[in-house]
């Protein structure tokens, strides 16, 4: 396998349209990336530079420490698994497998030890003989992947995989993915939309908005310590609650004041509300650190009335309005308020995280730590 390197890497398309803009990322050997953020945001543009099959307008894309910019896709030593399977219709699937070595000469017995091992990790071996039209959305992926295992390539490059199948099957399909690579040990660069296949697929995770490299991370990181208002808002599901906030100053206290309730702010965070006495901030906090406690003081919670429950089984997601701010809270499944209620939620102070609100960075001392 290698090592994939892209140094300052940007896309310009005719009309002076910056889709990538000074990428730069390091793929190490036999990791799997994950580059993930909303349409339109250059993640796939990325990915088909690596291919080769988008032309890099400015920098430096090795692979394996061999500079590739002018190299043609068939000589990257590269696989592509495409969105929507790009399988030939009129071929059976082992000849969709087999294929990409034909065009390079293998011999035949050689071609069918590999589609024949591909086949087995793969758990496809019965529909060798059919065709395309004979499968479901599931087994044209895993022709797909396997079409592209039989290349034993250096890098195994994924577009959006699995946004064609259902719910259901894209679980299945993410852990096959996970699975193969771990066994596999292959470098995998892997694009979607999805922060939920990010999150629970990748090594490192690349989030990109408007062309621009927002944070590269490991899931975890990117989670607890986002670097700005955007990251912070795509990783999660449910996203971050954001609330405005004016940072008030009270005997030596620090409060963080929004039309309907004032919360005492504590910790760490307090040492960074000290420097905003009187101005505006952000406050981010996920669904999960919110705690539901009917009993506590005003000054110590979040008050709000209840709009919509949304019983999961597992657990609860409470949609609630101070007046001035929506937020979710994912609680235990035996609470059980009605809609208008009024609840209070604690939150827990040292996963709460303050944003610039003009610049939208994260001013938490973790977030600056870890950035």
């Amino acid at each position: 396998m290698a090592t994939v390197e892209l140094k300052s890497i940007s896309k310009v398309y005719d009309g002076n349209v910056q889709a990538v803009k000074d990428a730069n990322i390091t793929i190490q050997d036999k990791e799997f990336v994950v580059l993930v953020g909303p349409s339109g945001c250059g993640k796939t543009t990325t990915l088909r530079m690596i291919a080769g099959l988008e032309d890099i307008t400015s920098g430096e894309l090795t692979i394996d420490g061999k500079i590739v910019n002018d190299i043609p896709p068939k000589d990257r030593d590269i696989a592509m698994v495409f969105q929507n399977y790009a399988l030939y219709p009129h071929m059976t699937v082992y000849d969709n497998m087999a294929f990409g070595l034909k065009i390079r000469k293998f011999r035949k017995e050689e071609i069918k030890a590999r589609v024949d091992e591909a086949a087995k990790i793969l758990d496809i071996g019965q529909l060798l003989e059919r065709k395309p039209k004979a499968l479901s959305g599931g087994q044209r992926q895993r022709v797909a992947v396997g079409r592209a295992i039989v290349r034993k390539p250096k890098v195994f490059l994924f577009d959006e995989p699995l946004s064609n199948l259902d719910a259901k099957l894209r679980v299945q399909m993410r852990a096959e993915i996970s699975s193969l690579h771990n066994r596999l040990q292959a470098t995998m660069v892997y694009v979607t939309h999805d922060q939920v296949e990010a999150m629970t697929m990748g090594d490192k995770i690349v989030v990109m908005k408007d062309g621009v490299i927002q944070q590269i991370g490991d899931p975890l990181t990117l989670y607890n310590y986002p670097v700005n208002r955007f990251v912070a808002g795509f990783i999660g599901s449910p996203a971050m609650n954001f609330m405005t906030v004016k940072i008030a100053e009270q005997g030596g206290k620090y409060y963080a004041v929004e039309p309907n309730y004032q919360l005492e702010i504590t910790g760490k965070q307090a040492e960074i509300a000290r420097d905003y006495v009187g101005r505006e901030l952000v406050l981010g906090i996920r669904p999960e650190d919110l705690t539901y406690d009917p009993s506590a003081k005003d000054g110590e919670c979040v008050k709000a009335n209840v709009e919509v429950v949304e019983p999961l089984g597992a657990e609860t997601h409470i949609f609630a309005n101070t007046g001035a701010h929506q937020f979710i809270a994912r609680v235990s499944p035996d609470v059980d308020p009605r809609i208008g209620d009024e609840v209070r939620f604690v939150m827990k102070m040292n996963k709460l995280i303050f944003f610039d609100l003009e610049t939208e960075q994260a001013l938490s001392v973790e977030a600056g730590a870890k950035a």
